[in-house]
């Protein structure tokens, strides 16, 4: 049996699974490439890459073993897992072992340059894992699965996101009480939260303003999370009754279903931005670093109200990558400040938001005196 990558248009990627993966598990999912150098465990356990396939550009993978204290959450999220090398061997296997144990077909010896090409050129396509005898067998095979998968629900937030509510306590006693809106968040999100916080609690996605409220909350943070942000229901009326009330950080998809409630428009990209080396320029920071992505929507930035001050900027292509309101107090970053994997320069994101959006929170509260404006 051949192992075969199916792209949706019919073309084929030949390689090789992992001869320890018997029965092969095969699965369908949007095809997307990771430009990382290292990171492969923090990838596969990102929430948001729900229902894809993962093409790696660096050529070793498995070579630094397996560490489950890197997980960003509890379990494994991919589809599929492309890469030109595995390690695996008598000396080192953890990694491949893991993802046999988690039912995630791996395909090596694949020409990912030719591959992330076509993902370049064309855009996300949808593909499938197979193994077949011949090409013609593996395309049937695929795009079953394809149509399969793509009639799941679209609401993938609501798939990722926990279904109860969970309570945390916070590192630091005179910290802020902090709500988190669970889109698929990343573990990271939450330590750097718990760090800073008193307490915080997550909910689910589709929660109710009013639970959230009763809360009584300092303010609210919008995680990261899959799909497409238009899809996710209920959380844009969730987050607009808290608009200008309480501070509001969103991250990657908490950024883009926060636009939403904001009343502006979100776009699908032609391939993502999925690594840890993307430039950005950041006006609240001052300055100019390179972050950690994972997302395939931007916000339109024509469509965002006036009085919001778009203040991050993607270096590659001139995307949005994060808007700031000090009159609403709200804060919206398309990347990930929390990294895991990616460089740590965007970590003061959570300092500014602890310490300047709560602080000006504080100061907007006081007592008008007459004849002040509002």
């Amino acid at each position: 049996m051949k192992t075969f990558l199916v792209l949706q248009d019919g073309e084929i990627f030949e390689g090789q699974g992992l001869v320890a993966q018997n029965p092969f598990p095969e699965k369908a999912g949007e095809v997307v490439f990771n430009t990382a150098h290292s990171g492969y465990e923090e990838i596969a356990s990102d929430p948001s890459y729900f229902s894809q396939i993962v093409v790696m550009t660096a050529p070793m993978m498995g070579n630094y073993a397996v560490n489950k204290k890197s997980w960003e959450s509890k379990q494994i999220w991919i589809q599929g897992f492309v890469c030109v090398q595995m390690q695996s061997s008598e000396r080192e296997s953890s990694w491949s072992k893991c993802l046999i144990e988690n039912q995630v077909p791996v395909m090596t010896e694949v020409d990912t340059r030719r591959l992330v090409l076509k993902l370049r050129n064309q855009g996300t396509p949808w593909g499938a894992i197979v193994q077949a005898p011949t090409s013609e067998l593996a395309k049937t095979k695929a795009f079953a699965l394809i149509e399969k998968q793509k009639n799941i629900e679209s609401d993938w937030v609501h798939l990722c996101s926990r279904q109860k509510i969970e309570d945390h306590s916070g590192q630091n006693p005179k910290g802020p009480r902090i709500a988190v809106l669970d889109f698929g968040a990343k573990e990271n999100i939450l330590r750097e939260l718990r760090y800073r916080s008193s307490a915080i609690r997550i909910f689910p996605s589709r929660t109710e303003a009013s639970v959230i409220q009763d809360w009584k909350p300092d303010s609210l943070m919008l995680t990261n999370g899959p799909g497409d942000p238009a899809a996710v229901q209920k959380a844009p009326e969730t987050i607009r009754y808290f608009i200008g009330k309480i501070p509001i950080f969103g991250i990657c998809m908490g950024h883009q279903v926060l636009a939403l409630a904001l009343g502006a428009k979100t776009y699908k990209l032609k391939f993502g931005h999925r690594g840890a080396n993307h430039p950005i320029r950041d006006e609240i920071l001052n300055k100019i670093y390179i972050s950690s992505q994972n997302h395939g929507y931007a916000v339109v930035a024509e469509s965002l109200p006036k009085d919001i001050q778009v203040t991050h900027h993607n270096l590659n292509d001139g995307t949005v990558a994060g808007f700031y309101s000090k009159r609403l107090n709200l804060l919206g970053i398309q990347y990930h400040p929390e990294s895991h994997p990616g460089p740590h320069e965007a970590s003061q994101l959570f300092d500014f938001f602890i310490q300047n959006m709560h602080q000006n929170q504080v100061s907007t509260d006081q007592p008008k005196t007459a004849g002040t404006l509002c």
